[in-house]
């Protein structure tokens, strides 16, 4: 059985859609990024803490993630509140950057990580676009403040890499990794 160890309901609709059963399993664990180390390695480092804190049974395969953002070498997560919101949709706005998640998938005796890089090109946003999505409250629960498959979805002018991982799971990799470590993946999900 695959264990989603999250409470992202993105991260369980990417998978639902994909085709993939499991069982969500949301742990609570201190999500700051380890310092000194790269965006990709916290990224992987918060995704472990999840999946140990899930205490998985001998006969559970579990996923976990985490998404991070970055913006010239500065790590970005959830906005605190409304402000923190804003401000981090000002320093997004009419720049590049980057959204990384880190996965780590165990089963069968096995733990395997990686991570993921996508480069988000943003418009620019004008105070009064950046206050209204604050508004809708859809901000307040994603890394970067914004969500891709939502209402900021007209603000992104490209995204160069794995869209799915803007959304919180790259699936290919995931699928890569599942694979890997013995998990069935359904034929039509299997990696090339």
């Amino acid at each position: 059985m695959l264990v989603l160890v999250s409470a992202s309901p993105r991260r369980a609709d990417l998978l639902r859609a994909a085709g993939l059963e499991f069982t969500p399993r949301p742990v609570s664990v201190d999500e700051q990024p380890p310092t000194g180390l790269t965006p990709e390695q916290s990224a992987i480092a918060i995704a472990t803490r999840k999946l140990d804190a899930a205490r998985l049974g001998p006969d559970e395969y579990g996923l976990a993630a985490d998404t991070l953002v970055v913006l010239s070498g500065r790590l970005i997560g959830k906005p605190k509140d409304a402000a923190d919101a804003r401000a981090t949709l000002t320093a997004l706005s009419g720049r590049t950057h980057e959204v990384v998640t880190g996965i780590v998938i165990a089963g069968a005796g096995q733990r395997v990580s990686a991570a993921v890089t996508t480069h988000v090109d943003m418009a620019a946003l004008s105070p009064a676009q950046i206050a209204a999505y604050v508004a809708t409250g859809e901000p307040m629960d994603k890394a970067g403040a914004y969500a891709v498959q939502g209402r900021a979805a007209a603000f992104v002018r490209s995204v160069r890499g794995d869209p799915s991982n803007v959304v919180g799971l790259p699936l290919r990799r995931t699928m890569e990794l599942l694979a890997e470590i013995g998990y069935p993946v359904p034929p039509h999900l299997k990696p090339f």
